[in-house]
């Protein structure tokens, strides 16, 4: 099937757009991740592979359906059976996929992704180039964007062009349109060319953000070396003059918070992890379903305290299951938990 065939099909799955009040658009990647169907192994060791969608950016999309908030996913995946299939699980998690195009030049990205035996996680990526990297900005679909309560990136498609130009192009939309941008940098060294060129590119959109959510290795990462405990390291060096609210995401114990007025920690809800995959775009999506229905929880702490506690358990529930997308949580289960931990 032809990509303006596909894309004439996609455009019939406009959400209702009496819900766009809510309604919380991510742009960037969406690939396939292959994972030994074995645990604590390299990727050479693995006996055979097992695949799954996967994509920081699409997980949240779909983590905010799961949880009864209207999402939409904006980004290119190849004209295969790989991005069809991921057109369709986004279509049956009720994301709104109308901004996906289909390359038919470009394979929809793979990423071989692995934990060892000594807990490191192993990545070993096909984007020589995928399609993700070839979005072009006339490819946008600028009235979904417009329509963006919260418009969520991350960094990846800062690496190369066209991409880069088109997100730059995609925020200035979204910030023109009167939306919440919102940034989780997702640092994947190993797709950057150099650790430099990471970092420049990482902190050339930062002070655009509204809300940002980083991880400990991340600070450390992007101040060259810092204690990433270190209130006056985050407030110096990653708190800019706009920002409406920076998040550090601290795993099982749970998260720090930073405002232009207050600063706080809520900490984790106990689980059992499983696989931690997807657990800190669980978080996001927990965060940003929050923030749509009610931005007043920018400027009050009590209520931004209940938000990232819920997200909280977002990311633990997540962490209970395999894979990203399979395990995202409904607003039943996340309710169910928080309960339990406070009895």
């Amino acid at each position: 099937m032809g990509e303006n065939a596909i894309s004439g099909n996609l455009k019939n799955l406009k959400i209702d757009t009496g819900r766009s009040e809510t309604l919380v658009v991510c742009f960037g990647e969406m690939l396939i991740d292959f994972v030994p169907t074995v645990g604590g192994v390299s990727l050479a060791e693995a006996p055979a592979f097992k695949k799954a969608p996967g994509g920081a950016p699409a997980n949240v999309a779909v983590g905010v359906s799961r949880l009864g908030g209207s999402s939409a996913f904006v980004g290119k995946v190849g004209d295969d059976e790989f991005g069809r299939m991921l057109a369709d699980i986004l279509r049956l998690n009720n994301v709104d996929n109308s901004g996906m195009r289909f390359d038919h030049k470009a394979r929809t990205a793979l990423a071989f992704v692995t934990l060892r035996g000594d807990g490191e996680r192993e990545f070993l990526f096909f984007r020589h180039p995928s399609a993700d990297m070839r979005l072009l900005e006339s490819e946008l679909d600028k009235n979904l964007i417009q329509k963006a309560k919260i418009f969520h990136y991350g960094s990846i498609g800062l690496i190369e062009e066209p991409c880069r130009s088109t997100q730059l192009a995609a925020m200035k939309i979204a910030k023109a349109s009167g939306s919440l941008l919102s940034y989780d940098p997702n640092l994947r060294l190993p797709l950057w060319p150099s650790e430099e060129a990471a970092r420049k590119e990482i902190m050339s959109i930062w002070n655009l953000a509204d809300v940002i959510k980083i991880s400990e290795e991340e600070i450390t990462f992007l101040t060259g070396g810092d204690d990433p405990y270190d209130d006056e390291v985050v407030l110096r060096k990653l708190f800019h003059p706009n920002l409406k609210l920076l998040v550090v995401s601290e795993g099982p114990n749970g998260c720090r918070y930073y405002t232009q007025e207050f600063k706080g920690r809520v900490g984790g809800v106990k689980v059992k992890a499983v696989d931690t995959t997807g657990a800190g775009d669980a978080f996001v999506s927990g965060l940003l379903n929050s923030l749509a229905s009610d931005l007043t929880l920018l400027t009050d702490e009590k209520k931004l305290r209940e938000a990232l506690l819920f997200a909280n358990a977002c990311g633990a529930i997540t962490a209970t299951e395999r894979g990203a997308i399979p395990a995202m949580p409904t607003m039943d289960a996340v309710q169910d938990l928080l309960s339990s931990s406070r009895s």
